[in-house]
């Protein structure tokens, strides 16, 4: 069992709720638009971090992390991206790609829309925490909390940071 905690676009904003929400998870995924390399190193002094850059990181960024970041946790393949669209209107760059190869959980940023769904069509997860930061359109920064047991995503939680 491994509790996650799911952030994005936080455009180099720190919030010490972050410290409260993930100090009892096992890992923090980052779905880019980090902003500062600094957020990153205040995340993993609370545990892992497994990020990806976003469209606004920089070179630093960057050579630090990957556009898309694809791993096994708990039996599931995951999939992590910044910029990779919705159910039924996924990006283009990835949309191929993802046809061939269907995470179990599809994560990413960039909407600043939280939004949990089953992509019934690719039998995958599809999650994006919403926006973290104040920066952006969104009225609500948002994260996600959830647990992986054995396989199945339990305990799924949107935390609301106003």
């Amino acid at each position: 069992m491994i509790k996650i905690g799911l952030i994005s676009d936080t455009h180099s904003y720190w919030d010490d709720k972050y410290i409260k929400y993930f100090s009892d998870c096992n890992e923090i995924w980052h779905a880019g638009d980090i902003g500062d390399i600094e957020i990153i190193d205040k995340l993993n002094k609370i545990t892992l971090v497994r990020a990806v850059y976003g469209n606004i990181d920089n070179h630093i960024i960057r050579r630090e992390y990957k556009e898309d970041y694809i791993f096994n946790v708990e039996g599931l393949n995951i999939w992590i991206t910044h910029i990779g669209g919705k159910p039924n209107i996924y990006n283009q760059r990835i949309r191929n790609k993802l046809n061939n190869n269907v995470p179990d959980i599809f994560v990413c940023g960039h909407s600043h829309i939280c939004r949990v769904q089953h992509d019934k069509k690719l039998n995958m997860l599809y999650m994006n925490p919403g926006a973290a930061g104040r920066y952006g359109i969104h009225k609500v920064r948002t994260l996600l909390k959830f647990t992986i047991d054995s396989g199945k995503i339990k305990d799924l939680q949107v935390v609301e940071l106003n």
